[in-house]
């Protein structure tokens, strides 16, 4: 059982921010072009933010991340000041009442822990804290040192879960998922691991669970992507819990908003095996 969340087999439902100030896709074109364009769209992004909040709340979800999704495309390491104010503000808003996390897109954990920190987040995502990997922002290397060192200077005990070999990317030199599960928690000391696809809405393989769990079996492991409730039994013989984002989502589609409903037919699969 891992502490945050005191219940076996957790769920953390993603509530995936629509595009924040700044970024390329923050537009009112659906909106009244009379009105305040600025405020009108800044809106949207909070309304959503809470009805997505609600929903997984109200499903019964054990935990809450909070990401800058729809921020595309991504920056590879630091992104400007305005995103990580907004994601303060939008977090602060919804006054979450349940553990919850940071992710800030592509590979920001400082900003991450930073935001969590003010807002009261119990944990944060890494989604490559050790390692080299080839992305579509380039190639991003793990700040493990930098990271852990200002999670020190906040005197924080805010969790890292990081991802293994994390979706979107390849491994420099083809490291094996057992080589960076074991650097991951015990070179780059992170708090949980996570094993996703190839891809959001991918199923993890179930031989990369298996062996990331074998070697490093005293680090909590998450299955990060791909969960649904027909296959959620499956995955969880492997992983200590999971993360589930486009599952929830009405009709299935990542851009759609968190349906109540489907939340609950896999939260309703979960107290089963619990």
């Amino acid at each position: 059982m891992f502490k945050i969340f005191h219940t076996e087999k957790p769920v953390i439902g993603m509530i995936h921010l629509l595009p924040l100030p700044g970024s390329p896709q923050f537009t009112d074109t659906d909106l009244d072009k009379d009105s305040n364009a600025d405020i009108t769209a800044i809106q949207q992004v909070f309304t959503r933010a809470q009805e997505d909040y609600n929903a997984l709340k109200e499903g019964g979800v054990d935990g809450i991340l909070v990401e800058n999704f729809w921020d595309l495309p991504y920056f590879k390491d630091t992104v400007p000041p305005q995103t990580v104010s907004w994601m303060t503000r939008i977090i602060l808003s919804l006054s979450i009442d349940v553990p919850f996390g940071v992710n800030v897109l592509r590979n920001d954990a400082q900003s991450a822990l930073a935001v969590a920190h003010a807002t009261g987040g119990q944990f944060i995502r890494c989604n490559i804290l050790t390692g080299v990997m080839a992305t579509d922002q380039g190639l991003i290397e793990g700040k493990a040192a930098q990271v852990l060192r200002y999670r020190k200077m906040l005197d924080s005990d805010i969790q890292i879960f990081a991802d293994v070999l994390v979706k979107y990317a390849h491994s420099l030199g083809n490291q094996s998922i057992e080589r960076a599960a074991k650097d991951t928690a015990y070179r780059g000391l992170a708090d949980a691991l996570i094993v996703t696809g190839s891809e959001t809405g991918e199923q993890p393989v179930t031989k990369d669970l298996e062996t990331a769990k074998k070697v490093v079996p005293d680090t909590f492991l998450f299955a990060g992507s791909g969960v649904t409730p027909e296959n959620v039994q499956s995955i969880l013989v492997h992983a200590d819990g999971c993360i589930v984002g486009k599952a929830f989502k009405k009709d299935g589609k990542m851009e759609n908003a968190v349906d109540k409903k489907r939340v609950e037919a896999l939260m309703t699969k979960i107290w089963e095996l619990r």
